[in-house]
């Protein structure tokens, strides 16, 4: 059975509305809007907003995993969550300090060309990929975020991006004008 072609083109939509909406925090966010802390995170708006961008480039990297992991017996996925499970802890720690030191390093017009580029390759790479492999999937480690399932399908990672995205922007206290 092969996913629906409404599922593709669902995903390249909401890539698109999470660009646009990111274009619309940052491009009317005043530095002291985004120096703010954030609703329920320890970051401020501008560390935030770096780790929505964040999971987009994760998501770039979970796909080479899952395309990996995706053809090998699922023992081997499933041992690979348990281990990445296992570190939970520190993850959440460095997870953290990664982007309370992306938001000194990407800031400004830096942040939103990035983000732009990675989008643009996600949607380049969801164009190349077969039905088969959209429907391939492997094991994720549930404790290091809550939109990691026991098992993620490609399709289910590329949507995952725009998940995480939209959770964390009910968090800013940026609004738009």
């Amino acid at each position: 059975m092969s996913q629906p072609k409404t599922d593709r083109q669902a995903v390249h939509e909401e890539l698109e509305a999470a660009r646009a909406t990111f274009h619309a925090l940052t491009d009317h966010a005043s530095p002291n809007d985004l120096d703010r802390p954030s609703a329920g995170t320890r970051w401020t708006n501008r560390q935030l907003l770096f780790h929505m961008l964040f999971g987009y480039l994760i998501v770039r990297t979970l796909l080479g995993l899952v395309r990996m992991f995706g053809r090998l017996p699922p023992g081997f996925g499933r041992t690979w969550s348990r281990v990445l499970n296992s570190a939970t802890r520190p993850f959440h720690v460095v997870n953290y300090l990664g982007s309370v030191g992306g938001a000194l390093v990407l800031r400004g017009p830096r942040l939103t060309a990035t983000l732009d580029r990675v989008v643009a390759s996600l949607h380049r790479k969801l164009d190349l990929e077969t039905d088969d492999a959209l429907r391939r999937g492997m094991a994720f480690p549930t404790g290091w975020d809550p939109y990691f399932r026991d098992h993620m399908s490609l399709l289910e990672v590329y949507h995952y991006g725009t998940q995480h995205f939209d959770h964390h922007r009910a968090q800013l206290t940026l609004n738009l004008r």
